[in-house]
C-alpha cells in the first residue's frame, strides 16, 4: 500500500520495541509508479539500528526494515498479542522519498552482521528487485523458515498475483508475500451514474463501462454519454494507466531488452482520445486538481477512478470534502468490476537468508502473510480491528479471510466493497513487472503527456522515451 502515507513520512529511524514513526498502523500507499526514481540519492543514508540497551536478557531481537511504520506496527501487534513469543525488535524506517530506502537496504543486506535486516519490506514499485532481480539472492525461501508453503497458500487462498511476484524464478521458491490485496476496481459517483443512466446499481454501471471485456471500446462509449451530460469519465489519463500497465502481456524488459508491449503503446492513443474529446479534466494523479475532482470541485464532474481498496480508504475518503454521509461526496460512491483486470500497489515481506533467528522470523511472517484465522493479521486488517473496533477496513491477500469478513462501508453508500474486490484480486496479473518499473513508467508517462499536449509527434515521443531509458538504465534499447 503506498505513497500517500509514505510520501508524507520523513526519513526516520526508531530503535527499541517501538513499531515505527507513529502509534497507528495505516496502510502506506504506493509511490505513484509514473514518478521516476530519484537518481540523485547515490549515497546511502546511515541506517544503523542499534539493539536497545534495555532489551530483556536472553530475548531474541529482530531487525525489521521498512519504508513506513506499517510493517513494524504489525510486528509490535504480534508481540502485544503473543506476550510469550520470546522476542522483541528494532525497526529502521526510511521513506522511499528521494530514493533513500533501496540504497540503504541494499547496503545493509550486503554488509550482513548483527545489524543486518532479519525481516524487510518492499513495495510493488521495486519489489521485483528483491524477489526476482539483482537483490533476490539475499531472500530466504519461506519453506526454509519451516513454513508449509503449499498447504498454507491453499488454505488461505492467497491471490495468485501476489504469489507470482514473490516467487524467485531461479529456484521457483516463494521468498515474499503481501498481506494486502490491491486488485483494482472502478470507483464511481452514484449521483452522476443516476443522472446519466438512471441508476447507480454496480452491475449496471459495470456493464456500461465494459466490465470484463478486456477492451476500452465500451468504456469510451460510456465516456461519450457522460460528456453529453456535462461529465468526464475520469480525472486524468493516469486514472487508466495502471489498468493499461498491469494488463499488458509483457513487461518493460524482456531478455534484457526494452520492450513496449502493444497494450502499453496504445496508451498513447487512449490518452489522446481522452484529452481531445475532453473526457477528463486533464489532471495529473496526486495533484491538487486530481484531489479536487474527488470533492466534485473540478471543471466538470468526474464519474470515477480506477484503483484498489487503499485508494478508497487513504485517498478518496480523506479528499472527498466530508467525514460523514451528506458532507462533500462522502457516501456518494460505489465500486464495480473494471473493463480490464489490474492491481496497483502492495507491500511484500521478506526474510534475510543470513538470519539466525528463523523461528522468530517464521512466526512474524506466517502471522502477517498466511494466517487465515480470526487471530491473524489479515482478519484484523480486513475487518478494521487492528487498532480496536471501528477501524479502517481493507482488502487482504487471503481470499479465505475476505470470505469471513464484512466490507460494508458508509463511504460507499453501504456497499460491501469485498463483493467487487474479491474477484478483482483474481483478475490481477503479476507476471509483467520488472525491477525498473518505477523509473521506466515515469519516462513513459512524461512522453505520453508531451504527445497529447501536442508538443511532440507520436514517433518523437517514443524515440525520446527510448533514449531516456538508454541513457539512464543498464538495459539494451533497439
Amino acid at each position: 500500500m503506498k505513497k500517500l502515507v509514505a510520501s508524507a513520512l520523513c526519513v526516520c529511524m526508531m530503535t527499541g520495541m517501538l513499531a515505527g514513526c507513529g502509534d497507528t498502523a495505516q496502510p502506506a500507499t504506493d509511490t505513484p509508479a509514473d514518478q521516476p526514481a530519484d537518481t540523485t540519492a547515490d549515497k546511502p543514508a546511515d541506517t544503523t539500528a542499534d539493539t536497545p540497551a534495555d532489551a530483556p536478557a536472553g530475548d531474541v531481537t529482530l531487525n525489521v526494515w521498512a519504508f513506513t511504520d506499517e510493517v513494524p506496527n504489525m510486528v509490535q501487534k504480534y508481540i502485544d498479542t503473543h506476550p510469550d513469543c520470546g522476542f522483541n525488535f528494532t525497526s529502521t524506517i526510511i521513506a522511499t522519498t528521494d530514493g533513500a530506502y533501496q540504497p540503504a537496504l541494499d547496503q545493509a543486506l550486503a554488509a550482513g552482521g548483527a545489524d543486518a535486516p532479519d525481516i524487510y519490506a518492499a513495495e510493488s514499485a521495486f519489489v521485483l528487485k528483491y524477489t526476482q532481480g539483482d537483490a533476490s539472492q539475499y531472500a530466504m525461501p519461506y519453506e526454509d523458515l519451516g513454513i508449509d508453503v503449499a498447504a498454507e497458500l491453499k488454505a488461505a487462498d492467497i491471490a495468485q498475483y501476489t504469489v507470482d511476484i514473490g516467487t524467485r524464478p531461479s529456484d521457483g521458491k516463494l521468498v515474499g508475500l503481501g498481506y494486502q490485496a490491491t486488485g483494482g476496481v472502478f470507483i464511481y459517483r452514484r449521483s452522476i451514474a443516476k443522472d446519466v443512466w438512471g441508476t447507480d446499481d454496480p452491475k449496471t454501471v459495470a456493464e456500461k463501462i465494459g466490465a470484463g471485456t478486456n477492451s476500452w471500446d465500451t468504456f469510451f462509449s460510456a465516456a461519450a454519454e457522460l460528456k453529453a451530460k456535462g461529465y468526464g469519465i475520469v480525472s486524468g489519463d493516469g486514472d487508466i494507466w495502471h489498468a493499461v500497465e498491469n494488463s499488458s502481456d509483457k513487461g518493460w524488459i524482456v531478455d534484457g531488452k526494452l520492450t513496449i508491449d502493444p497494450k502499453r503503446e496504445a496508451f498513447l492513443d487512449l490518452s489522446k482520445q481522452l484529452k481531445d474529446n475532453k473526457y477528463h479534466n486533464d489532471t495529473q494523479d496526486w495533484s491538487d486538481a486530481w484531489f479536487a475532482d474527488m470533492k466534485g470541485e473540478g471543471a466538470q464532474g468526474i464519474l470515477g477512478f480506477f484503483g484498489p481498496a487503499w485508494l478508497i480508504n487513504y485517498t478518496l475518503a480523506p479528499n472527498c470534502g466530508g467525514e460523514k454521509v451528506g458532507e462533500g461526496t462522502y457516501g456518494d460512491w460505489a465500486c464495480c468490476e473494471p473493463p480490464i483486470g489490474f492491481f496497483w500497489g502492495g507491500t511484500w515481506v521478506l526474510a534475510n537468508k543470513a538470519t539466525t533467528k528463523t523461528d522468530a522470523v517464521k512466526q512474524i511472517i506466517d502471522w502477517i502473510t498466511l494466517d487465515c484465522t480470526e487471530n491473524g493479521l489479515q482478519y484484523m486488517w480486513a475487518n478494521g480491528t487492528f487498532n480496536g473496533e471501528g477501524g479502517t477496513k481493507d482488502c487482504v491477500a487471503s481470499g479465505t479471510v475476505m470470505s469471513m469478513s464484512n466490507g460494508t462501508l458508509d463511504f460507499l453508500g453501504g456497499q460491501d466493497m469485498f463483493e467487487a474486490f474479491v474477484p478483482a484480486n483474481q483478475y490481477a496479473n503479476g507476471k509483467n513487472l520488472t525491477q525498473y518499473d518505477e523509473t521506466i513508467n515515469g519516462y513513459w508517462r512524461e512522453q505520453v503527456r508531451e504527445y497529447t499536449a501536442g508538443n511532440k509527434t507520436r514517433e518523437a515521443a517514443i524515440a525520446d522515451f527510448k533514449q531516456n531509458v538508454a541513457d539512464n538504465l543498464d538495459v539494451t534499447v533497439e
